[in-house]
């Protein structure tokens, strides 16, 4: 079974993608949702995560504090390493147990869904793995349509964060162009069908 990252600046439209994916029965697993999970349900991590950053990383009721953690560990670089360095093992393991499940399944591919594919490591798991493109702007103008919460210099600061787009593209074994000029259903279709094969 091929295990495939796919990965792209925010707003590049990896979760669309991925839904497209869904639809031709290719189960994906998201990162981001499942690290949120694992941070909330893994007791070890709970404790790490305790360790790292206080009792105040989990509110009286044992709910993850992410608004505290955001506030601790966003802004420093030092911080936000420690906190990627502890939940990451764990997102890894539980990543490695979910593609053994899809195994089973007889599924003939899988992919994992992922902002930071490259920067957190997990790219090594992978056997192949996709960059989904759009230019910074048209990105820039999809997140604050997304997220009206979020400023352009939020957004900037999100980008600044992020492996270069020209750096995942060169890394890429497969780019998705999501740039409105180009359909996305033919491209998706196209690498379904070699994959299968």
């Amino acid at each position: 079974m091929l295990q495939i990252g796919i990965t792209g600046g925010i707003g590049s439209g990896k979760s669309v993608v991925c839904r497209l994916f869904q639809v031709l029965d290719a189960p994906v697993y998201d990162s981001d949702a499942r690290a949120k999970w694992v941070m909330a349900h893994d007791a070890q991590l709970r404790d790490e995560l305790t360790a790292a950053f206080g009792p105040e990383t989990f509110d009286a009721q044992g709910q993850l504090n992410r608004a505290y953690l955001a506030r601790v560990a966003f802004p420093d670089p030092v911080q936000l390493a420690r906190l990627n360095s502890l939940v990451h093992p764990h997102v890894g393991r539980d990543f490695a147990e979910w593609a053994t499940a899809r195994q089973a399944e007889g599924h003939a591919y899988i992919l994992k869904e992922a902002a930071l594919l490259y920067e957190s490591g997990a790219y090594r798991q992978l056997d192949r793995v996709i960059t989904v493109f759009a230019p910074q702007t048209l990105r820039q103008a999809r997140v604050l349509r997304r997220d009206p919460h979020r400023t352009p210099e939020d957004i900037l600061t999100i980008i600044g964060k992020q492996m270069s787009e020209e750096e995942k593209l060169a890394r890429a074994d497969y780019v998705v162009h999501n740039d409105d000029e180009q359909l996305l259903i033919p491209q998706v279709l196209k690498l379904d069908a070699e994959f299968r094969a």
